[in-house]
């Protein structure tokens, strides 16, 4: 049985392609320009060599229809008939409070989304055209929507309100909802298995460090507080979002610089955080290389966004009242020991206690490794996420009949048993470049 999700945005459509039974991911892809004079597709087939082309692709629906005919390909495919295919997994950015867990896709359900388009307006109208051009090229299967917003509708009223007026929230759904739900899903799951507790007795504080970033509280296996707030924009500096910062400054700068309300949120969002203060740069491994060399304004950009990151630990510790692991994921928590090290240094009175050969040693997409001291009594992981899976395994439950909210249902990834075979197979080629990366695999107790 095969599993095809689809994470689609205004002008891609990332594509996964799982084989359920096996529990084997067959292929992973990404069509980028959807809408542009000329597309481009990449496809990485499980066993044979990765594969381009170029052609131009001006909808979600040609979008979805030249997925199915690179995986379909006998040369550089993945699978051999498109009847293996039982059901699609839809990544939708926002589901407001409408939706607490995953749901099969019907007209109530898309025209639901459709209704919340304004609390995401970049995101959510691209993930309908995702939808409604999967359901047209795929009208027999069934189709799933998993929302980033899901996991984190657990939050209790005094972590998701604002300070403001009343009505805002009554009337224009002001509040904060939180993203990366998928993701917090799954490492706090797995964090749960690598400490040996009922996830339901669990508290761990997530930092999931990417281009976007956000953190979030975990009490007792529920979502309680989170970083993100009514948008992405809101919590910790991004590679390219301010995160927090003075609401007054907005109606100042736009007084001071004569600036429109859309010109000040693509500031905000797009001109901000790594790439507003180091002026040129993005990516987190060239602010590390800037850093490495004794780069003032790198090492400057990398201290604020560590510091922040150490904040929200400090605050989130405080609010969950005992913590049992910080949980680091997401490209920068994953690769980059150094942003770790700064984001944990100075915690050691909160029983937060980081071994820097361990910390230094964990570079990898393929394991989940503890980073901790032997005797620290808080556990620190790095757990490679795998949003994916979750997206899977919810269609999957969904598609039986078997689908529960999370506190409800077990994951099969919650097995102590559990294996990514893909990964399983990369992994010796990390440790033979590092072999310090065996002696720090966490293991499932």
């Amino acid at each position: 049985m095969v599993i095809l999700t689809l994470n689609c945005g205004s002008s891609s459509a990332k594509f996964q392609v799982y084989d359920w039974d096996n529990k084997e991911v067959l292929g992973v892809g990404m069509i980028e320009r959807i809408g542009q004079e000329m597309s481009n597709i990449e496809h990485k087939p499980l066993g044979k060599d990765e594969y381009e082309e170029e052609q131009p692709c001006p909808t979600h629906k040609e979008a979805v229809e030249w997925v199915l005919k690179t995986i379909l390909d006998k040369d550089h495919g993945c699978i051999s008939d498109i009847s293996e295919i039982k059901a699609v997994g839809h990544r939708v950015v926002h589901g407001g409070e409408a939706f607490k867990k995953s749901v099969i896709v019907d007209d109530e359900v898309l025209k639901t989304i459709e209704e919340l388009n304004h609390l995401a307006p970049l995101h959510n109208p691209a993930n309908i055209l995702g939808i409604q051009g999967a359901m047209q090229v795929l009208p027999d299967v069934t189709h799933c929507a998993v929302m980033d917003t899901a996991w984190h509708q657990t939050m209790p009223s005094l972590s998701f309100m604002y300070a403001l007026p009343y009505e805002w929230y009554e009337e224009n759904n002001v509040r904060r909802y939180g993203f990366h739900g998928t993701s917090y899903l799954y490492t706090a799951k797995r964090a749960s298995v690598l400490l040996g507790k009922d996830p339901a007795k669990t508290n761990v504080i997530i930092a999931h460090i990417g281009n976007g970033a956000s953190m979030c509280a975990v009490k007792d296996g529920k979502g309680y507080d989170t970083s993100m707030g009514m948008t992405p924009l809101e919590g910790l500096m991004m590679g390219t979002r301010s995160g927090d910062i003075d609401p007054a400054i907005v109606t100042y700068m736009m007084n001071e610089k004569k600036l429109s309300t859309s010109e000040m949120d693509s500031i905000l969002n797009k001109k901000s955080g790594v790439l507003g203060v180091s002026k040129t740069i993005v990516d987190r491994r060239d602010i590390q290389a800037g850093v490495d060399k004794g780069d003032e304004i790198c090492t400057l950009t990398q201290d604020m966004e560590a510091y922040r990151i150490k904040k929200y630990i400090g605050s989130y510790y405080a609010a969950l009242g005992h913590v049992d692991a910080i949980v680091f994921t997401a490209g920068v928590g994953e690769m980059n020991p150094t942003y770790r090290r700064k984001s944990l240094s100075g915690l050691e009175n909160m029983g937060i206690i980081i071994d820097e050969k361990k910390n230094a040693a964990s570079v990898s997409r393929n394991c989940e490794t503890c980073i901790s001291a032997d005797d620290s009594p808080v556990k620190v992981f790095v757990i490679p996420t795998d949003e994916e899976l979750v997206m899977t395994e919810d269609t999957y439950a969904l598609m039986n009949g078997t689908y529960d909210v999370h506190t409800n249902y077990n994951y099969y990834f919650q097995s102590k048993d559990y294996k990514n075979k893909a990964r399983e197979r990369a992994l010796p080629g990390n440790i033979e470049k590092n072999p310090a990366l065996k002696d720090i695999i966490a293991e499932a107790k």
